[in-house]
C-alpha cells in the first residue's frame, strides 16, 4: 500500500522556489482554473488497455477469429501478423487496424473487435485521508464517497465540502470539479461523481487552493492520465517521503 503524507520539506522547497523568482510579490495561493480543461461528463468510447481479453473476429477468414489478451506492453499477438499495439484505441479503431494489416494477406478482409473482459481499473485517492494510495475501482457505480471511505475514510482535517476529481480529459489533459460529501455523510441525497479507471479522487485539507500544490508536486508532468501515471503518481509520493 502506497501511503502518503505531506513532505514538509517538500513544501518548503517549492514555497522558497516560489518567493525566489518573485522576490517583491508573495506567490498566489488562489485556485487556478485555467490549468483544467472544462469538465464533460459524457462517457467516452471504451480505450483497450493492457490486460484486457478481447475476441477478434475475422469474418472472412474464420480460423483467424479468436481470443486474444493484450499483454502488458500494450501488443496482441495475432495470427500471421505477430505482436499488434492495440492499447489506447477504440474497438472500431483497432478492427481498422487489425483489418489494414490482414489487406497484405487477405482480400478484403472484415474484422470486429470486442472486449469481452476488462483488467484491473485503479483509482487514486489522496490528501485528508486515512490510508491514501491505489485502490481497484469496484464497479462503474462506485462515487466519491466510497472512493473516500476504501482509503480508510477522512482525517479530522479534511475539507468534506470540497472533494476534488481530477479525471483524463479526452485529449489528455486534466479535467477537475469538486465534489460536496457533507450531505451524503449525513444520509442525504448528494452529488455523487461514478468514478472511472485512472481518477484522482483528492481531499484537501483547508481550501480548494491546495489542489494547485498536489497538481504541481505530482501531477504535472505526467500525463496523460493512464496506469502508468497512476504507478508513477504513487512512486513520486513515495519517495519525496
Amino acid at each position: 500500500m502506497v501511503i502518503f503524507r505531506q513532505s514538509p520539506v517538500a513544501l518548503a522547497l517549492l514555497a522558497l522556489t516560489a518567493c525566489a523568482g518573485s522576490p517583491q510579490s508573495a506567490p498566489s495561493t488562489g485556485f487556478d482554473p485555467a490549468r483544467f480543461a472544462e469538465w464533460s461528463s459524457e462517457d467516452p468510447a471504451y480505450r483497450l488497455y493492457p490486460g484486457d481479453e478481447i475476441t477478434v473476429t475475422v469474418y472472412t477468414a474464420n480460423e483467424l477469429s479468436g481470443p486474444v489478451t493484450v499483454g502488458p506492453d500494450g501488443r496482441a499477438n495475432l495470427p500471421m501478423l505477430g505482436a499488434l499495439m492495440v492499447a489506447d484505441l477504440t474497438e472500431p479503431e483497432a478492427a481498422r487496424l487489425i483489418a489494414q494489416r490482414y489487406s497484405s494477406v487477405l482480400r478484403d478482409p472484415i474484422v470486429e473487435v470486442r472486449a469481452t473482459g476488462a483488467a484491473s481499473q485503479n483509482i487514486f485517492v489522496g490528501g485528508e485521508v486515512a490510508t491514501p494510495g491505489l485502490y481497484p475501482l469496484p464497479d462503474m457505480r462506485t462515487g466519491t464517497l466510497e472512493a473516500v471511505l476504501l482509503a480508510g475514510g477522512f482525517q479530522n482535517t479534511a475539507r468534506r465540502g470540497e472533494v476534488v476529481v481530477l479525471r483524463r480529459a479526452p485529449d489528455g489533459s486534466a479535467m477537475m470539479r469538486t465534489v460536496d460529501l457533507r450531505d451524503a455523510l449525513s444520509g442525504r441525497p448528494a452529488d455523487q461523481v461514478p468514478l472511472r479507471r485512472h481518477d484522482i479522487v483528492f481531499v484537501p485539507r483547508s481550501t480548494i487552493a491546495e489542489v494547485n500544490l498536489f497538481v504541481e508536486q505530482y501531477i504535472a508532468n505526467i500525463v496523460p492520465f493512464n496506469e502508468a501515471f497512476g504507478y508513477a503518481l504513487a512512486n513520486s509520493i513515495l519517495n519525496d517521503n
